[in-house]
Formats: structure tokens, sequence, C-alpha cells
């Protein structure tokens, strides 16, 4: 049987890459552990292709306590070097520290703001944007939001949380709707 889905390009004709494109991205989350998971992943992505993130995440998921915030901010010097040495997972010492700092991060901003959804959130007054682009070089790198968020990230301590990560962000979690007008799950997500 052949697939005739109509889908945003960048996703191509590999299965993992499809299945994410088709399930996951653009779809709203409200949970906050998969909201540490989309943001700790967006942060070691950064310089690299999506699809190499998505192949390890796994791994990823293994070595950072199944993307739980507590434990991670838990985290050690030792669990560093651990990590460090872990071929399944980016092995780059900074976005480690980083992942660590943001676990703290983000558990202090829960605190404040009683979950990472509500503070995320509240920056598109809780709807979707629906920018409605008619191809993928009609999508920005980087908005002004993306920026405005990234900014307020930074003060409360977040490392690795440039507009450019921030934006791919917003679109990982649904925030906004960057499919294409002609991909199947443009309308669906609409």
């Amino acid at each position: 049987m052949t697939d005739t889905l109509n889908r945003c390009h960048w996703c191509g004709t590999d299965p993992l890459y499809m299945a994410y494109h088709d399930t996951e991205w653009g779809v709203p989350v409200h949970d906050d552990r998969k909201h540490f998971e989309f943001l700790l992943l967006e942060t070691f992505q950064a310089g690299l292709s999506w699809i190499t993130i998505l192949r390890k995440r796994e791994n990823f998921r293994a070595a950072f306590a199944d993307f739980d915030p507590v434990r991670v901010a838990a985290f050690t010097q030792q669990d560093v070097e651990r990590l460090m040495s872990d071929a399944g997972i980016i092995r780059n010492r900074s976005k480690i520290e980083a992942a660590i700092t943001n676990a703290c991060s983000f558990l202090e901003l829960q605190k404040q703001e009683g979950s990472f959804d509500a503070y995320i959130w509240r920056f598109v007054d809780g709807a979707p944007l629906q920018p409605k682009r008619q191809s993928m070089k009609d999508v920005p790198p980087v908005t002004q939001l993306a920026e405005k968020i990234s900014k307020d990230l930074k003060k409360r301590g977040f490392k690795f949380v440039g507009p450019t990560v921030i934006y791919a962000n917003m679109q990982a979690i649904g925030m906004v709707n960057d499919h294409i007008a002609g991909c199947f799950r443009h309308a669906e997500l609409a």
C-alpha cells in the first residue's frame, strides 16, 4: 500500500520522521513532563538535525531519568561524567550541564507559576497560533514571540534556550501550527 498523504516536506520518507510528523509535531502539549522532554531534546538539537535527536530519543530517555525534571535536577558531577561517556546521546558537556541547570530552573518556574504548562501557554493566550503558511520557505526560524520567551527563560536561569531553539519548541509542542497549509495535519490541528 502506498502512502499518499500530503505532508510537510521536511519529514521526507524516513519512517521515524514521518511518524513524528504525523503524530507528535504540532500537537498541543499540556503535560509538564512532556514539556521538559521537548525542551531538553530541543536544546540538544541546537546545531544538529532533528532526525539525529529522534534516532537517539530513547537513549536520551534512559540517560535523563525518563525526562523527570526532579531526578535530572539532582544529577551530580558523576552523572555528567557518566553522560559524557554515553555514546547513545549527544556528548556535549555544555548541553549536558545545561540540561541539569534547566531542570532546576524548570522546577523553580513550576513553583512560581503553578506549572510550566500554565506559564508557556500564557504567551499565546492558551490557543495555538494558526499562521497558515503556504510553503516551508514561509516558516521563519525565529519570531518576536520566540525572542520574548527566550529572553524570559534566560532571565529565569535557563541555558541553551535561544530564540531559534524556542521557536522550534513552540512548533513541536503545538503553540504554533506550522504544518504548511497543504499538509494533511494542518487542518487536523487548526
